[in-house]
C-alpha cells in the first residue's frame, strides 16, 4: 500500500493544488495533504483555517485526509507511516529547489521517495502568493481557486 504525503503551506490551496490532490486520489491507495503551519511565510489564513479548506475541497476524495504538521516533513511521513513525498512542479524555475528538497529528504529518511507532478496546463501559472496579491488588492480569483476558498479571501480581505 502506497501512503502518499503531499506537503504545502497552501495558504491558499489553488485549483492547482486540487487537481494534483484529484490525480494523486485516482492513482494511490492513500493521500495525506500535509498541511505545514510554516510561520515563517506569515500565513494569510491560520493553520486551522487551511485546513478546513482544504479538507472542504477535498471531501469528494475518500482516501484523502488533511493533517495540519509543524514538525520536520521526514519526521512527519515517519510518523505517518508515508513512503512518497509529492511534490508539484509548475515551471523549470520550481526544480532546483525541489531537487534540493527531494535530496535532503532522502537524507533523512531514505525511505520515503519523493515524486513529481505538474499541474494542467491551464493551471501552471496558478501561485497561492499570486492569489493572495490579486485578492488583496480586490481583483477577482474565483477562476483560479475552488470556491470555498474564493469567499474566504473576499471575507478576509472586506475586513482588513
Amino acid at each position: 500500500m502506497n501512503r502518499v504525503i503531499y506537503p504545502g503551506t497552501f495558504d491558499p490551496i489553488t485549483n492547482g493544488h486540487a487537481d494534483l490532490i484529484a490525480r494523486a486520489a485516482r492513482m494511490f491507495d492513500e493521500i495525506i495533504v500535509a498541511v505545514a503551519s510554516n510561520a515563517r511565510k506569515n500565513p494569510l489564513f491560520s493553520l486551522e483555517q487551511r485546513v478546513d479548506l482544504i479538507k472542504e475541497v477535498c471531501a469528494p476524495h475518500k482516501n484523502v485526509t488533511v493533517i495540519g504538521f509543524s514538525t520536520l516533513l521526514a519526521e512527519f511521513c515517519k510518523a505517518e507511516g508515508a513512503n512518497i513525498i509529492l511534490r508539484g512542479l509548475r515551471a523549470v524555475s520550481d526544480f532546483e529547489y525541489e531537487f534540493q528538497l527531494a535530496d535532503m529528504n532522502r537524507k533523512l529518511a531514505p525511505e520515503v521517495e519523493s515524486l513529481f507532478l505538474t499541474p494542467a496546463n491551464h493551471l501552471s501559472y496558478i501561485s497561492s502568493s499570486l492569489i493572495r496579491e490579486i485578492s488583496a488588492l480586490g481583483g477577482d480569483v474565483s477562476e483560479f481557486v475552488p470556491p470555498t476558498v474564493s469567499s474566504a479571501l473576499i471575507n478576509h480581505f472586506s475586513k482588513a
